[in-house]
């Protein structure tokens, strides 16, 4: 006697695949659109949705990596002089028109040619927004992987030590990663690893469009953690 199937009523469906998570966190990340623009954190509007932020040094490929992950041209603005970027850009992003997350462009940093003034008021607002906005899930780090982790990224990291301590998602993308060979590329993984202090390393590449995928369903689970 042979064992009826379930109905499809009562059949369990199947896991989702990693491909599948994948699709659905760039189809997520791709409706990320602007909200508004702050020079200074007591500008910004308080939100009640969960907020990641991208920081990095002036010319490390953070604006391009913002626009790679949602598959834009120009939601973030790539200046071709770094160090441009003075406010703190917010993003909405959720599917159907209807808000679920707020991805944070906070100004580059570490640009030589910015006037002193202008990099201590840029460290302050970058201190505080990390240090204090209540509504901030993660942070991206952009680094580029041929410098490695600088002596301001260093600082920042002591930073927000102590709010990964405390729950605080990290993710540290190695831009420009097809500047490397594999062996390079393995190295400094390995070497960025030991020094993000408990967040997640990732080569990235918006070229060759190497962990894109991987980063959105990272960035997409911090933002839904319950599925």
């Amino acid at each position: 006697m042979t064992t009826p199937a379930p109905s499809p009523a009562s059949a369990t469906p199947p896991a989702a695949t990693e491909t599948d998570r994948i699709r659905t966190a760039l189809g997520w990340m791709h409706t990320a659109h602007f909200l508004t623009s702050a020079p200074q954190l007591e500008h910004l509007p308080p939100v009640d949705l969960p907020e990641i932020a991208f920081v990095g040094r002036s010319n490390a490929g953070k604006s391009t990596a913002i626009n790679t992950l949602t598959q834009q041209t120009r939601l973030a603005f790539a200046s071709k002089t770094p160090g441009r970027t003075q406010h703190i850009n917010l993003f909405g992003v959720g599917k159907q028109k209807i808000d679920d997350g707020v991805l944070a462009d906070l100004p580059g940093y570490g640009y030589a040619a910015v006037p002193k003034e202008a990099k201590l008021r840029w460290q302050r607002v970058m201190g505080n927004y990390l240090m204090t906005r209540e509504s901030l899930r993660g942070v991206v780090l952009m680094v580029d992987p041929r410098q490695g982790l600088t002596e301001l990224d260093e600082i920042l990291l002591d930073v927000i030590r102590p709010r990964v301590a405390e729950g605080l998602k990290l993710l540290v993308l190695l831009t420009k990663s097809d500047k490397l060979t594999r062996s390079e590329g393995a190295r400094v993984l390995s070497i960025t690893r030991l020094q993000a202090g408990g967040g997640e390393v990732k080569l990235f590449s918006a070229l060759k469009k190497q962990g894109v995928g991987e980063a959105a369903e990272l960035l997409w689970r911090w933002i839904h953690p319950n599925t």
